[in-house]
């Protein structure tokens, strides 16, 4: 899909943000983990991409918010899709884990 694994992240990180606005920088870097300046470079990369937007906040302007693009929806869900149809495939080779322990 041409998406680094940590583009991948960044867009699920903002497409499962639970508020009805899109996620701030910081709550992007806690979710993954990561510092915030090295955020600030993956949402450039995104941006620059078409992944993603930033927006200010219409309550305090010092505040970034990020949305998902129409191409970063279409990516993901490209994506979902290819690791649902990656997982059935494998299945039936997959066996749970208790069951080796009996």
């Amino acid at each position: 899909m041409g998406l680094t694994p940590a583009q991948h992240q960044l867009l699920l990180a903002v497409r499962g943000h639970r508020g009805s606005q899109g996620p701030t920088v910081s709550e992007v870097a806690e979710h993954l983990l990561l510092r915030r300046h090295s955020v600030v470079g993956l949402i450039n990369r995104a941006v620059a991409g078409g992944l993603v937007t930033r927006s200010s906040d219409p309550e305090d302007h010092r505040v970034v918010r990020l949305r998902l693009t129409k191409l970063g929806e279409r990516r993901l869900e490209q994506l979902s899709a290819l690791h649902l149809e990656e997982l059935r495939r494998l299945a039936p080779r997959l066996r749970p884990v208790w069951k080796g322990l009996d």
